[in-house]
């Protein structure tokens, strides 16, 4: 028997809602995807649950159930996955927090005014960084700050910090900013007072909007099995997001570094479907994830993401369709985001998405692949689906 080819499309947060300024469309009903169309003509189309009851939305858990782990199982918490990616070894005794540089408004009660601080580059926010750690961390009262990727970078401290109820900031855009609560509240929110002299005091010198670091996502080490081991399928994975990337690095899937993956709009997808091809020549299974989809319905913008989604068509589904057709092996396409991102609300939804699952060698029930033609659909477990895809 012929080696069966997989590939798993991930457009981050592209599922959303009917829009008026689209004509009462969803983003994925407005895009022109003629390569998309062909393939859930003959795919079987319908509806999964990525997000299980109870847990935040979000990439963590989201990408999770798409490579195949139950959430509800395996995971402890958006930061440890990120730790991973950066190469940030969490001891027993130590829990991970995301650390936003954010900006706030100069109010006696704050507004979330941008989440992600004006988008500094890697160089403004290093800079930040080291100034809160030189400050702050360098293992003072077991805190440690690292620098990751833009406005997303980690904060390290005790075990005894992870009782604390924390909203993400991207949830708050333009609205008063919600500060932790619980019994690791006053700690956390403490760290968090103190950064702002710190982070106004470097990101002035360095050209940044940044006011101060929020605190969010917290968590320990997880325990994910190995994907090989799990699923028997040895494979490679391209994303710009440290999150999935550290997905990647738990469960043994190797992270591609490709040149021009971003995280935001001027990402290269051609350079990530060339990366997906020659992958393919050695391994069978290549996950391609890709941002801006969420970035674009984060700021409410969709006409980006109508545009993202094109090109998602004609820059990656195409290209790599076409490559998988004349190598002449068997292959499968599982097609889904990790969650939501109405840009009518600007943040993730827990609502199911649609999920596309394509076999060369066997016609599916066929549909469309939309909000509305996917929305009479039972869902289905959205870690179910890679058992599925890799079913031999």
């Amino acid at each position: 028997m012929r080696a069966m080819k997989y590939v798993v499309f991930v457009p981050d947060g592209c599922a959303d809602v009917s829009l008026p300024e689209l004509g009462d469309r969803t983003p994925l009903e407005a895009a022109r995807m003629p390569r998309l169309a062909a393939l859930a003509a003959k795919a079987d189309v319908g509806r999964a649950a990525v997000i299980p009851p109870g847990l935040a939305p979000g990439s963590d858990v989201g990408n999770m159930s798409i490579l195949g782990f139950d959430p509800e199982r395996y995971h402890t918490g958006r930061a440890p996955i990120e730790a991973a990616a950066m190469g940030v070894e969490l001891e027993p005794h130590e829990v991970a927090y995301r650390c936003n540089l954010v900006t706030l408004s100069d109010d006696d009660e704050p507004n979330m005014v941008d989440f992600a601080a004006g988008h500094p580059t890697n160089e403004q926010s290093h800079a930040i960084v080291a100034a809160l750690d030189a400050a702050l961390g360098a293992g003072r009262d077991g805190v440690r700050f690292h620098p990751g990727v833009e406005y997303r970078h980690l904060c390290v401290v005790p075990s005894t910090w992870t009782d604390a109820e924390c909203t993400p900031p991207h949830d708050l855009t333009g609205q008063p900013a919600v500060f932790p609560r619980g019994a690791s509240a006053p700690r956390v929110n403490a760290l968090m007072d103190a950064s702002r002299a710190v982070v106004r005091d470097a990101a002035r010198s360095v050209g940044s909007s940044a006011t101060q670091i929020w605190l969010w996502g917290q968590g320990v080490k997880p325990a994910l099995p190995s994907f090989a081991a799990t699923f028997g399928v040895q494979g490679r994975m391209s994303s710009a997001v440290d999150l999935v990337q550290g997905l990647g690095v738990l469960t043994g899937i190797e992270v591609v570094d490709v040149p021009g993956a971003t995280a935001g709009f001027d990402n290269d997808y051609g350079a990530q479907a060339q990366a997906c091809i020659r992958s393919l020549v050695d391994r069978d299974l290549f996950v391609l994830h890709i941002e801006a989809t969420d970035e674009a319905g984060h700021l409410g913008r969709s006409d980006i993401k109508v545009d993202a989604l094109e090109r998602w068509d004609t820059e990656v589904i195409g290209p790599v369709v076409d490559a998988l057709d004349a190598g002449g092996e068997p292959y499968r396409i599982l097609l889904m985001p990790d969650h939501a991102t109405p840009c009518n609300t600007k943040t993730h939804s827990a609502d199911p998405v649609p999920f596309l699952l394509y076999d060369s060698m066997r016609a599916g029930a066929g549909g469309r692949y939309t909000e509305p033609a996917t929305a009479g659909c039972v869902p289905v477990p959205g870690h179910s689906l890679m058992a599925r895809l890799v079913e031999r």
